[in-house]
């Protein structure tokens, strides 16, 4: 089980539940930290929820360490993981909103959109296979443009030899992988979804659900060749992670797809 904490009032995780000790050791994880693990309708104290094994470590610090007891209670607002106190937020459900993102909820309310509960929450199957069949269909309409556009130039060059025609197709190749790591490296990296992901309505986030960096989301494109060259495997390893969906390249780079 993974479970998520806030720390510095930022969401923070996931970690194992065998890591939790550590946590609680260093003074990150405490009786009154609020936390959150799959199944949990909302955040809680971690004093409220902790597993038996920790109980005795938590019950050694005090509840209000770090705080006065008199503090009033807090929670992790759905719509940009900040902490703030619930007196301060209005409540949605098992869900609360601080008064930065008010009107932005209002708004989404007022629309019907899907109202988030302050959790990522993970994109289907079908939901990414869809998004990559979208994004393939895309890049090779420009791969089939580039090819003919590269092999008029060499016709007209009056190259029609078996090496011009063995030129048109590596520099095919060349200028559709070019084109296919820009394409995704810049999607991510500026809006966290390629075209295909968008469409889709889901995008890639970092594991704490923040934005992939253009680095990263470079790393991640070379991932994908990788889990393509060891006969898709990388990509079947999504259906055997209930939990995240996460496939050989989410793992290698940190990520999570997620729904918008």
């Amino acid at each position: 089980m993974k479970w998520y904490y806030v720390e510095n009032g930022q969401q923070a995780g996931p970690v194992e539940e065998a890591q939790l000790g550590e946590l609680i050791s260093s003074g990150k994880l405490r009786g009154d930290t609020l936390v959150w693990h799959e199944g949990m309708a909302a955040w809680q104290p971690f004093s409220a929820v902790c597993p038996p094994q920790f109980a005795s470590a938590i019950g050694a610090k005090p509840l209000g360490m770090g705080a006065p007891t008199g503090d009033a209670p807090e929670a992790v607002c759905a719509e940009c993981n900040n902490i703030f106190r619930k007196e301060d937020m209005i409540p949605h459900g098992n869900a609360f909103i601080c008064a930065n993102c008010k009107p932005v909820f209002m708004q989404k309310l007022a629309e019907g959109a899907k109202i988030r509960t302050g959790t990522l929450e993970y994109a289907t199957i079908g939901t990414r296979f869809g998004a990559v069949v979208l994004d393939g269909i895309i890049l090779w309409i420009v791969g089939t443009v580039v090819q003919f556009g590269t092999m008029g130039l060499i016709m007209a060059g009056g190259n029609a030899s078996p090496e011009g025609a063995l030129m048109v197709q590596v520099i095919s190749i060349v200028i559709q992988v070019s084109i296919a790591l820009v394409y995704e490296t810049i999607m991510i990296g500026k809006f966290g979804a390629t075209v295909g992901k968008m469409a889709c309505k889901i995008k890639v986030v970092t594991a704490d659900g923040g934005r992939v960096t253009y680095l990263r989301a470079l790393g991640r494109h070379f991932a994908k060749i990788l889990s393509q060259m060891i006969c898709l495997i990388g990509y079947l390893m999504a259906i055997f992670d209930k939990e995240e969906r996460r496939a050989l390249h989410d793992r290698m780079c940190n990520t999570r797809v997620v729904l918008k």
